[in-house]
């Protein structure tokens, strides 16, 4: 189901036990307070669980539903790409490096919950009720004050993504980028560590290993391991290179580090590996000579 708003900006306040709607999406921007209740938002293929004094973003490509566990009030705050170019005259300089548009799209703005200190907390709240307050009015969606004051939750959101480490003007990680650097420094270990890894791609170290795995499907230390697992047998697999070389290269400890990391994930020692592949290339480089 795709809701369709012709409206430039259109606000409804509500308060219901069950959501109105099933799973849907937009083609308009719509940001949701959350006065009371509590139950679960489910956009995209994330679940965030909700309390009073929450705040969700959802965008043209969304799809969304709110499973209410009690009774909720919402506020709806829904505007379309022209209601931002009809105030184009009205735009602070602040907007100058990113556009109302890239914070409402930003994907992994919908995967997290915003957190909030005060005085933003009151703020955010305070300013929910002077939009409510003014929607009375004809021309709400002409007013600059309206306008303005949806310009400052975008702006608290743009504070509480920062706090999370999630940059606006760049929006979603490079997947490629971040495989590629993984596969570059896998030898060292301090920098596939998720709190240097999740800095350097602007990811919060809390939330870097649901993002990973809703990406690529398993998990950030699985792929690590299996990835460095398949290096290590290929090491091995030159039987001149000592292990204790291969030990240092990977950033083990010791040889018994490597071993009881190996002997975990391919249940048998780095030693058993090598001589089962040296057993097995032998046997198959001995050649039955063809009769002519």
């Amino acid at each position: 189901m795709k809701k369709t708003q012709f409206e430039h900006l259109v606000i409804h306040d509500l308060e219901e036990e069950k959501f109105h709607l099933p799973v849907h999406s937009h083609t308009y921007y719509e940001i949701v307070y959350i006065w009371k209740g509590k139950g679960v938002h489910l956009i995209n293929s994330s679940r965030l669980p909700y309390k009073a004094g929450d705040l969700f973003i959802i965008s043209p490509e969304d799809e969304h539903y709110f499973d209410i566990k009690a009774t909720t009030r919402f506020t709806f705050i829904k505007f379309t790409d022209a209601y931002f170019s009809g105030h184009k005259m009205h735009v602070p300089d602040a907007f100058n490096e990113y556009t109302p548009e890239s914070v409402m799209r930003n994907r992994l703005l919908k995967e997290v919950k915003l957190q909030m200190d005060e005085p933003c907390i009151s703020i955010l709240r305070n300013t929910v009720e002077n939009i409510i307050s003014y929607n009375c009015r004809k021309d709400v969606a002409s007013s600059s004050i309206v306008y303005y004051q949806i310009l400052s939750l975008l702006g608290l959101i743009k504070e509480a993504a920062a706090k999370l480490n999630i940059r606006i003007d760049h929006g979603q990680p490079d997947k490629e980028a971040l495989i590629s650097y993984i596969h570059q420094h896998i030898y060292q270990p301090d920098k596939v560590q998720i709190k240097h890894i999740s800095t350097s791609f602007s990811i919060a170290p809390s939330y870097f290993s649901d993002y990973f795995k809703r990406n690529f499907g398993m998990s950030y230390r699985n792929y690590i391991n299996d990835y460095r697992v398949i290096l290590i047998e290929k090491r091995l697999e030159v039987p001149t290179l000592p292990v204790k070389q291969i030990t240092k290269e990977f950033g083990f400890t010791d040889e018994s580090h490597l071993s009881h990391f190996f002997k975990k994930l391919r249940k048998m020692t780095p030693a058993e590996h090598r001589k089962q592949f040296l057993s097995i290339t032998t046997s198959d480089s001995i050649k039955v000579p063809n009769l002519v």
